[in-house]
């Protein structure tokens, strides 16, 4: 029996961890990622890697060309038009979708120092109002939003270490005394003197659940006394027919344990 070809978006810790679980089961897939430090990630991964960003209807032509039975949705929780694209993708084609959610634990966190805001913009609001040096630990995406808001403001960013990313931090006006450039997970001892050395006054972080290590990155907040700014997940629903959630690891587990059957 042909096995069904699955494609999988996403460059995340969890991506991975599912293309693993795959291999061991011996399926058939593929995996996208955008860029190719998340190709970097995907080594030793069996399944076949394509690198780069796709609109909804090249997704469409991509997925009917190599024949796609199923696709996975294991995307960051915050790329929000990428899910979108992969929600009409399927659709036109009328292909099985599971749309894998990363658990959260952000509703059992609660604290004065702790400012749950739901955008950009308005991290950006609270942080300009609670202090003067203020880190990002949200990536690189947005970088020249955070810095335009945060106008006045010292913007310190901790990014991944990629000639890109280092480009863009330049071009967005960031000195290398701004600019810190390293990899994680980070333990929560290593967020707290990382924290001390950078002289931050406030953090900017998201709710990206235990395996963005969201914990080590409040944690130490907490403990130093530093207001750590989060913004919360978009609240998407992601229902409709032909689409399953997957709600972690586990259930992801028992979903694939079904597919050769």
């Amino acid at each position: 029996m042909t096995r069904p070809l699955i494609h999988i978006f996403g460059g995340t810790s969890d991506a991975r961890q599912i293309c693993v679980m795959m291999d061991i089961a011996g399926i058939d897939y593929g995996l996208s990622v955008a860029t190719p430090a998340g190709a970097q990630q995907a080594t030793g991964l069996r399944g076949e890697i394509v690198i780069g960003r796709m609109a909804a209807e090249e997704m469409a032509d991509y997925l009917q060309e190599r024949g796609a039975k199923r696709v996975i949705d294991a995307s960051h929780p915050y790329a929000e038009q990428l899910s979108q694209n992969i929600v009409s993708a399927c659709r036109k084609l009328g292909l099985p979708l599971i749309r894998y959610l990363r658990p959260s634990d952000i509703d059992a966190v609660e604290h004065p120092l702790i400012h749950k805001v739901a955008t950009l913009q308005q991290a950006c609001e609270v942080a300009a109002n609670l202090a003067n040096r203020i880190l990002l630990t949200t990536g690189s995406k947005q970088l020249a939003d955070y810095v335009a808001q945060l106008k006045g403001k010292t913007v310190l960013a901790r990014v991944l270490p990629t000639a890109d990313v280092l480009a863009m931090c330049e071009s967005c006006g960031l000195s290398v005394d701004q600019i810190f450039a390293l990899k994680g997970p980070f333990s929560a001892d290593f967020n707290r003197a990382f924290y001390q050395f950078c002289r931050a006054e406030a953090v900017i972080t998201k709710e990206s659940g235990e395996q963005g290590g969201f914990k080590e990155k409040v944690e130490p907040c907490l403990s130093l006394g530093l207001p750590c700014i989060v913004i919360c997940r978009p609240r998407q629903q992601f229902v409709g027919e032909g689409i399953t959630q997957a709600n972690g690891l586990a259930e992801m587990a028992q979903l694939l344990a079904n597919v050769n059957q």
